[in-house]
């Protein structure tokens, strides 16, 4: 039987990752649905886009855009954004390819640095996802919006606009992006960022069922 897991953010921590993703045990027949901001702030995460580029190869998955991801994409063709990239944690990620000693992390060394297969993989991300009964995307969306209409920045940004109204919606929708102590759970949408970067848990939802399954500590 097919199954549908949405998992959290991430951030570089792939230990909790690594646990989660045993926890599930998932099967060929399934599919992972990866919510992301895969990188950033936490210390593994090049080897946490590692370990997704070869769970892909044995299991469906999707993974979706987060800010962090496209705040990395825009690092590394300009750089104008270093500032405040490096203030959102992506000093971590740049380190996670270059090495924490190689004293410059210029976005041309970092570019240089990623391998075919990590230029793909975040080239392929997707900006949100659709199936019979949710909608997944990083940070939510513009309420009263149909999906076709939505601005790309407030799928990767949006929070408390998306998050203290009524969607609008038919389906419900699955998100990360802003933490909880434990999952947001309302009638139109349910957030599974949990903070695992900030001494929390990674969290996985079963879906249709909406069962949580979390990682250590």
């Amino acid at each position: 039987m097919k199954r549908t897991f949405a998992i959290g953010d991430i951030h570089g921590c792939l230990d909790q990752l690594e646990d989660l993703v045993a926890r599930i045990d998932l099967k060929e027949s399934d599919l992972a649905i990866f919510l992301g901001d895969y990188i950033d702030r936490g210390p593994d995460s090049a080897d946490v886009v590692d370990f997704l580029i070869d769970l892909a190869k044995k299991v469906p998955c999707i993974f979706l855009r987060g800010n962090h991801e496209h705040m990395f994409l825009e690092f590394l063709e300009f750089g104008a954004n270093k500032t405040m990239y490096f203030a959102n944690g992506g000093m971590k990620t740049v380190e996670s390819y270059l090495g924490p000693e190689e004293p410059s992390r210029s976005h041309v060394k970092a570019a240089q640095a990623l391998s075919e297969e990590h230029r793909d993989f975040y080239a392929g991300l997707k900006w949100y996802y659709e199936d019979q009964h949710y909608i997944y995307v990083h940070a939510g969306i513009r309420p009263g919006i149909p999906m076709s209409g939505q601005e790309r920045q407030d799928l990767i940004w949006i929070r408390d606009e998306f998050i203290f109204s009524p969607t609008g919606m038919k389906k419900k929708v699955i998100f990360g992006h802003t933490p909880f102590a434990r999952p947001l759970i309302k009638d139109d949408k349910i957030g599974i960022d949990t903070g695992a970067v900030y001494g929390g848990v990674l969290t996985a939802v079963r879906l249709p069922e909406e069962v949580f399954i979390q990682s250590h500590r």
